[in-house]
């Protein structure tokens, strides 16, 4: 009688199958939890954290004990919270993005258009402001010589330097970056709509446009709701590559988010006395996001019937 070989069960495979992705999601983001407890020490770097003074809730009480340094955290906050907003609001860019991608007849144009706005994802923002400062440069800016051959402005202005209306800037670099990738994954919902329904609104007479607002927008709802709600949970951690490649000293008070005010309270203002306050940050900003993350999804459980997480 011959045996059969052996078989893994099915429902070992498919863990199989994520366990390098665990092992990925264990390392770089619950083994630096560890790091954690740098909060509770007078830490300084090149002494071992066993021979550190124990300060228990000391680096905690520090910020509202001191009247300086809670305004920091409070002009902070108001930066992440502003530009975090201002991203959520124009969330929907990448759906209307997406629609008209859709729209174009041909197909070869579609693939470059789509290619050309997805390629800024993958740059750094260090070539996204050596880009921007072709651009607006106070010498050889192309936007100053314009303004300057127009006769608009007599001498050119240093765009980079000023802190004007850092917040929507910010928001327009960050939407220029990010709006053909965002589309991508509306793309592929567009695709899942079924065809019989555009079908279907031809025979009764619907136009291109009534279309796209009774089908293809109502198909892809889900989908933002979905992202919108984890953009909601993760409303204070915006990063910090953009801003730490534009900030300077002009506009640094409006500029500087959470994630780099923590960098620079641990590293960039040559001592690092600070790690202990900013690990503390770093912990308090970790627990408001999962506090928001588990709050949106009770609100979805409540109100569509569908649990995100």
């Amino acid at each position: 009688m011959i045996k059969k070989p052996f078989e893994i069960p099915l429902k070992y495979r498919l863990f199989l199958l994520l366990l390098p992705f665990l092992l990925l999601i264990t390392a770089f983001a619950y083994l630096p939890l560890a790091g954690w407890r740098y909060a509770f020490f007078n830490y300084r770097p090149g002494i071992p954290l066993k021979w550190a003074d124990f300060a228990g809730f000391k680096w905690f009480a520090s910020i509202v004990s001191s009247s300086a340094r809670r305004s920091e955290v409070l002009r902070v906050m108001k930066n992440t919270l502003a530009m975090s907003g201002l991203g959520i609001l124009t969330s929907w860019f990448p759906i209307v993005f997406a629609i008209l991608l859709t729209e174009f007849r041909n197909p070869r144009y579609q693939k470059l258009v789509q290619t050309l706005t997805t390629v800024p994802n993958f740059i750094s923002w260090i070539m996204v402001y050596s880009f921007a400062f072709m651009l607006f440069s106070v010498d050889a800016g192309l936007i100053n010589r314009m303004l300057i051959d127009m006769g608009v402005i007599d001498k050119g202005v240093n765009f980079l330097l000023s802190g004007n209306h850092i917040w929507l800037k910010m928001t327009a670099w960050g939407i220029w970056k990010g709006l053909g990738w965002g589309a991508i994954i509306y793309l592929a919902a567009i695709t899942g709509i079924d065809q019989e329904l555009y079908e279907a609104a031809t025979i009764d007479g619907a136009g291109r446009w009534g279309q796209i607002w009774h089908i293809t927008v109502p198909g892809l709802l889900p989908t933002y709701f979905v992202l919108l709600m984890l953009s909601v949970a993760n409303l204070i951690n915006n990063g910090m590559d953009q801003y730490f490649v534009f900030r300077n000293a002009f506009n640094q008070d409006t500029i500087e988010v959470l994630d780099l005010y923590v960098y620079y309270v641990g590293f960039g203002k040559g001592s690092t006395s600070g790690i202990p306050f900013a690990t503390v940050i770093s912990m308090l900003k970790s627990i408001i996001s999962v506090t928001l993350l588990f709050s949106i999804n009770g609100l979805s459980r409540l109100l569509r019937k569908e649990s995100i997480v």
